[in-house]
């Protein structure tokens, strides 16, 4: 079977771009080149027919540079406060660029109790579902404002896959730093190799995963990654790792060429969402 060229007909795409990618390294400050392509792509994506849903990052970094807060390292409380002014100036942006190409996005601020809550979990699945069906593109992001989850645990990796499983996606792509999945960390080993097709997430993947960042303003590293291809797979979705230098990318994957690491998803109808969510975040 030609996993790629699947790619192709998938009809429910969530694509996940972390705060490295949407920030200037040197001064926090909103990428505004790369935040015009990134939104091109998805309304092309939507403009095909497909369901579009956006988990984006960025807010905390955002609110940094807005209430010029440089110390990375700030309490639990500052990091909320600078995610309460982001999230506003980040949403702000993705509409007027949105608008540009009349297209509706919205937004849709989650946190633990939204996926461990069954009544919340009912209300928010609806709550996409009506939305998709009305053409809209959902922009997710944890609500930092009030909860510390995200912060604690790796910059929406995980958070993008929970979206994947709770709406019936059937394919999730994180727009990462890095090509994808690599025997070892190739930053600091030459001879890791590439691996572009992961067709059972098995022990030996999961010993690849990495607890370190490549970036200073994102903080999921590889093994958060691995943690969300468990849930797409298991939910019945594949997953591509991919490099978000050129956000391009998106429409050679969605072509099915060959960009990335994909996992193919393995369905286990046991798999229940709550129970992995709780573990992880034990």
């Amino acid at each position: 079977m030609n996993f790629r060229e699947a790619i192709k007909d998938k009809k429910r795409v969530v694509i996940k771009i972390g705060s490295s990618s949407l920030t200037h390294p040197e001064t926090g400050g909103i990428d505004y080149n790369r935040l015009e392509v990134l939104v091109r792509e998805l309304c092309n994506i939507r403009n095909s027919g497909k369901d579009v849903v956006l988990v984006s990052s960025g807010a905390i970094p955002v609110g940094q540079r807005v209430l010029h807060i440089k110390d990375a390292k700030q309490s639990i409380a500052v990091k909320q406060a600078c995610a309460s002014v982001g999230q506003a100036r980040l949403m702000m942006v993705y509409q007027k660029i949105f608008a540009e190409y009349n297209q509706v996005c919205s937004q849709v601020l989650m946190t633990k109790d939204t996926i461990t809550n069954d009544l919340n979990r009912f209300n928010t699945h609806n709550t996409f579902q009506e939305l998709l069906s009305l053409g809209v593109i959902p922009i997710v992001n944890e609500n930092d404002t009030v909860s510390t989850f995200e912060i604690k645990f790796g910059d929406n990796d995980t958070l993008s896959a929970i979206v994947a499983s709770l709406i019936d996606a059937d394919l999730l792509i994180l727009l990462s730093d890095i090509d994808g999945l690599y025997s070892d960390n190739p930053r600091t080993n030459p001879d890791a190799e590439f691996i572009s097709l992961v067709e059972k997430i098995d022990d030996s993947i999961m010993e690849m995963g990495k607890s370190e960042t490549g970036s200073s303003v994102g903080t999921g590293g590889m093994n958060t990654k691995i943690h969300a291809a468990q849930i797409a797979t298991k939910s019945g979705a594949d997953m591509i790792i991919a490099n978000s230098e050129d956000i391009h990318i998106l429409h050679r994957i969605m072509d099915g060429r060959e960009f990335g690491t994909l996992f193919v998803a393995d369905k286990d109808e046991d798999f229940e969402l709550v129970d992995f969510v709780e573990k992880l975040t034990e």
